[in-house]
């Protein structure tokens, strides 16, 4: 196999001309039968990271699966692809189970999907040998690790499948993982030096906004209001919410339907499957309605309450735009939503999942009333480093919140913090320190004789509540120290020492407030808008008939620009992003037709160019080589050794490996006596003689383990460039 095979597959099946960032890398490492672990945001294209290898594998490729629902989404949009794909779980009947065991023992399918439960049957790993089987994928990985937000302990048994079949290649894949998960990931299915790919967790299409939660239902109808016939989802705290703003809505005259564990099973699945084939616009739902969801063109996404923590916060808001287009995601923040979830907290009998949860929950909390920019914050959490100064898609950087001069009210309460230390010997809440400037006779205040104190009484102004927000932006500015427990406490740090004695100027931001701001079109593809609404209608009577949801047939992505070029013919059908030859001999007639007949009664219209996605700046590098292997390079350039560079990278040294030699396929000349000894060359140019093969298992086992997979590869790429050996 060559790296012209994935090109062209990519195309004639999935109708794409080029990768998205780390698809090909992740592709040619399973083809390689390494092992892997590729952590990319939804939206991504991780499916497609085991689906296209699929297709160059001789044998079956079983994906792990974690919900019925998406194995049949998955699998209906590979077959509209024509790909061999199948599943089978639950909802089969006895018939059709065993037409689907005969099609897989007959070589008739390429894809699996079962969920872990069916995996670890007695009598299905058995099965799986006898099928040819040649690659696990094992989908939402993070629900493997109690680390993760998912955890499912069915997830556990996989290692098993590594037990009965050591020599299958594994790839995990997810959405989201810390460090920690993914350790827990590589030692629960025990893959063997596993390449680590992470993209970065940057959304760009997203718009991250936040306003005050005033009143709520009507906030969330005002802003779906505006939005045409955009699909959505509002997610809420309870059950009992979720189904209020469903009601609230259908009385609105917006189609909606509510989501949650409570339900019976068939409701869930009916109220699911209208969602996806845009018989509602609207769903309603708990954090239940998760992982499912794989419809691409949801516009929007409403917190209505205030998530748990952010990495539930951002799983919830990466169901928006996941086909790249804009989309919006709206959090309504209320105090109020800490103070009842502390609540809720405080009933754990553990005390170190109450501290946990506690300190997630201020951290959600603070990325809320924050007046810096959101995504600084949301890919901070993850470790990664934005390096703007404004990303131009949050409601801080498109409407910076207005400032004030508050060194007058900072020098006041790091006085009564300093105050109530020195006469008590203790650190209090910061509620307390607003009861005491606004001159509360509270039972503590009098018990502790902090009525007696200079700082009593001095801060009547404004209300507690005023205070506690002051005190909140005063800990983000490092002035003040917040530590989290049962009794949270406070303390003046030595930079707010600092202010208070040289009377620092200290400027503080307006809180938040229900003014909506400005939204950016990042990923915009303007399009002539009623040929496109005309081939929405299209789309949906043609997905009804096939019995499948509409993006199943094509995205909006596809129509928007099927709605700005106007084919006429099969090959400029063919151009468009989307289209394979399946979809065109499936659907290219009937669309190219209503296309012809909307062009008798209307002009066509001209566009610029798409607005190009903005993203990250990379680190600079040789023209083909993406900016984690660049980064490698330059470290290698500048004298380190793989082994420091992978502790520096907190990577594998197979991955560092990977990376420099990816910098040699793309031209770089590095000295092959820096990577292996003169006997490891002989050893490895007598096992490559005459192999041509993409895959270095074979080439690993000849030697039998005696070089890693990274060496083999330097090598590889060293030969295919002709570069001369040094001596």
């Amino acid at each position: 196999m060559n790296r012209a095979a994935l090109s062209n597959l990519l195309k004639s099946h999935f109708g794409y001309d080029t990768f998205r960032p780390l698809q090909r890398e992740i592709m040619e490492a399973c083809l390689a039968g390494r092992d892997a672990v590729a952590v990319l945001p939804t939206g991504a294209g991780k499916s497609l990271c085991y689906q296209l290898p699929a297709l160059l594998r001789e044998g079956l490729t079983v994906v792990v699966s974690p919900l019925i629902a998406l194995m049949k989404d998955q699998v209906d949009q590979l077959q509209a692809s024509g790909v061999a794909a199948t599943f089978l779980n639950s909802s089969l009947d006895a018939a059709e189970n065993r037409a689907r065991i005969d099609g897989l023992r007959a070589g008739a399918f390429k894809l699996l999907y079962v969920a872990p439960e069916r995996l670890m049957l007695p009598d299905f790993l058995p099965l799986l040998q006898t099928w040819r089987t040649c690659a696990l994928a094992v989908d939402e990985a993070h629900c493997i690790s109690e680390w993760g937000h998912d955890f499912r302990p069915e997830y556990r048994r996989l290692r098993e499948v590594r037990e009965a079949m050591p020599e299958l290649p594994i790839i995990a894949l997810t959405a989201t993982a810390t460090p920690r998960v993914r350790e827990d990931i590589v030692g629960q299915l025990a893959l063997r030096d596993p390449e680590v790919f992470l993209a970065s967790f940057n959304r760009p299409n997203l718009n991250y906004l936040i306003e005050s939660k005033v009143r709520a239902p009507q906030q969330v109808v005002e802003f779906i209001r505006k939005r045409g016939d955009e699909s959505g989802i509002v997610y809420c705290q309870s059950r009992k919410r979720a189904e209020e703003f469903a009601a609230t809505l259908r009385q609105a005259g917006i189609g909606a339907a509510c989501y949650h564990a409570g339900l019976d099973p068939a409701v869930r699945v009916r109220h699911q499957d209208a969602f996806l084939r845009d018989e509602i616009r609207v769903m309603c739902a708990t954090i239940a309605f998760g992982m499912g969801i794989n419809k691409p063109d949801v516009r929007f996404v409403i917190h209505a309450d205030l998530p748990k923590n952010i990495e539930g916060y951002y799983q919830e808001t990466g169901r928006a735009g996941r086909d790249g287009l804009p989309a919006d995601c709206l959090l309504l923040f209320a105090r109020g939503d800490v103070v009842k979830y502390e609540r809720f907290i405080a009933e754990n009998p553990d005390e170190q999942a109450r501290e946990t949860a506690r300190r997630q929950l201020f951290r959600m909390a603070d990325f809320a009333e924050a007046d810096t920019c959101r995504r600084v914050m949301l890919l901070g959490y993850f470790g990664e480093t934005w390096p703007e100064t404004n990303c131009g898609g949050c409601d801080n950087c498109l409407s910076p919140r207005e400032t004030w001069d508050a060194t007058v009210e900072a020098q006041k309460l790091l006085s009564c913090a300093l105050r109530v230390r020195q006469a008590s010997g203790f650190d209090t809440g910061l509620r307390h320190l607003a009861d005491v400037l606004t001159g509360s006779a509270g039972e503590r205040i009098l018990r502790w004789r902090h009525d007696q104190l200079s700082t009593f009484g001095i801060g009547k102004e404004h209300p507690v509540a005023r205070w506690l927000e002051i005190g909140r932006q005063l800990a983000r500015q490092g002035l003040l120290a917040m530590e989290t427990g049962t009794f949270p406490t406070v303390s003046v740090t030595d930079a707010g020492r600092a202010a208070l004695r040289e009377r620092a100027t200290v400027t503080l931001s307006r809180p938040l407030t229900a003014a909506k701001p400005a939204s950016r079109r990042v990923g915009a593809v303007d399009c002539d808008d009623g040929l496109f609404d005309a081939l929405r209608s299209l789309r949906k009577r043609l997905a009804d008939e096939a019995g499948v949801p509409p993006y199943v047939v094509f995205s909006d992505v596809t129509l928007r620009h099927l709605a700005r070029d106007y084919p006429q013919t099969p090959g400029a059908f063919l151009a468009i992003p989307g289209v394979g030859e399946r979809k065109l001999a499936d659907y290219g007639g009937e669309f190219m037709a209503g296309i012809s007949h909307w062009l008798e009664d209307h002009p066509r219209l001209q566009f610029a160019p798409p607005e190009a996605v903005a993203a990250p700046p990379k680190p600079s590098g040789p023209p083909g080589l993406n900016g984690t292997a660049a980064t490698t390079l330059e470290l290698w350039r500048a004298g380190q050794s793989v082994e420091a560079i992978a502790a520096t990278r907190n990577l594998s040294i197979s991955t560092i490996e990977n990376h420099l030699a990816m910098a040699i396929e793309s031209g770089q000349m590095l000295d092959p006596g820096a990577f292996y000894t003169p006997a490891e060359e002989a050893a490895m140019r007598s096992a490559f003689a005459g192999y041509d093969e993409l895959a270095l298992k074979p080439v690993f086992d000849q030697l039998e383990g005696a070089i890693s997979y990274g060496k083999l590869r330097i090598f590889r790429a060293i030969r295919g460039k002709s570069i001369t050996p040094a001596p």
